[in-house]
């Protein structure tokens, strides 16, 4: 296993390269000028040039990528050109949030998307699969944003029972927490949900036409540890490996879902680096989800050979 994990550790270096050299390359095509954006109304050009030598924007870009990246190695994504703030301070603050925001959905995915699958493959060709597939493509069909709009107005506008906005640390007060997460959390992992139904209905389907679940009903078994203890279990390698690529995704995917319920995350940083010309906040986050799509991507490959004992003897 530790040569596994380290293969792909030694794969994953010149990918990371790759991201980086992507992410350095796609932010100076983004128009504006930093500097520009910075300084406001008062331009003047020795404050222009100085804040120019000082962020080494007048560096060639070969030059400004070696240095950018030198300094990634050491831990220093930089400084905030609009709040002068080290982003690697920023990630460490926001992040957390966005972290609970996608552990909460993919709660609510798996709690809905799991059973769902397994029921929709044991009653296979009924109305009850034909309801769980529609169900699982309205999922996917319908935007988060057009979701998350319609859940404020029915259940903060209409009824009053969760609010339409805002964000209360978990530390600080936990169920107030839960409170304002749960309907931006419940907007993700409904798509998320009909996901992981797809998956866990192919993938239950397949293992249901297997020998050995003929055998146990055979043996007079009830259904339900037949479909519990024998389907599902085995059913789980392509769902546990799915269900940790979706978390990776939620990471870097709650940008609406942030910007809609107002929730100071990843997603909503982003936004507000983007439309404020802040490359060095936006390089950092781009670069750290890239990294964080690579941990989970070898996550997904130890939790298959953990799960397939066939994996593990080659």
């Amino acid at each position: 296993m530790l040569a596994f994990i380290g293969r792909r550790l030694l794969i994953a270096i010149p990918t990371i390269i790759l991201i980086s050299v992507f992410v350095f390359a796609l932010q100076k095509l983004l128009p504006g000028d930093p500097v520009l954006a910075m300084a406001g109304e008062d331009r003047n050009p020795e404050v222009l040039e100085y804040l120019r030598e000082k962020y080494r924007l007048n560096d060639p870009v070969p030059v400004q990528y070696f240095h950018w990246i030198g300094n990634a190695l050491r831990g220093d994504l930089g400084i905030s050109l609009r709040t002068n703030q080290p982003v690697l301070e920023l990630i460490a603050e926001k992040l957390p949030v966005t972290i609970q925001l996608a552990v909460m959905a993919l709660v609510i995915a798996l709690a809905i998307g799991v059973p769902a699958g397994v029921l929709s493959a044991y009653k296979k060709g009924t109305w009850i699969d034909w309801i769980a597939n529609i169900v699982a493509l309205s999922g996917l069909s319908v935007p988060n944003f057009w979701l998350g709009i319609m859940m404020i107005l029915l259940v903060s506008v209409q009824l009053g029972w969760l609010p339409a906005s805002g964000y209360r640390p978990f530390s600080e007060d936990p169920l107030q927490s839960l409170r304002t997460m749960l309907m931006p959390a419940f907007v993700l992992g409904t798509a998320i949900a009909a996901t992981l139904m797809r998956h866990t209905r192919s993938a239950m389907l397949s293992v249901l036409k297997s020998d050995y679940i003929r055998t146990a009903r055979a043996k007079g078994l009830a259904e339900r540890v037949v479909l519990v203890k024998h389907a599902l279990r085995n059913a789980l390698v392509p769902i546990v490996t799915v269900t940790t690529l979706l978390f990776g995704e939620l990471l870097a995917g709650a940008v609406l879902t942030e910007q809609i319920f107002t929730i100071p995350g990843f997603g909503k940083l982003v936004v507000d680096a983007v439309f404020n010309r802040d490359y060095a906040v936006v390089q950092g986050i781009v670069l750290c989800t890239g990294i964080a799509f690579i941990f989970m991507n070898l996550l997904a490959d130890v939790a298959y050979r953990i799960l397939n004992p066939r994996m593990r003897d080659q």
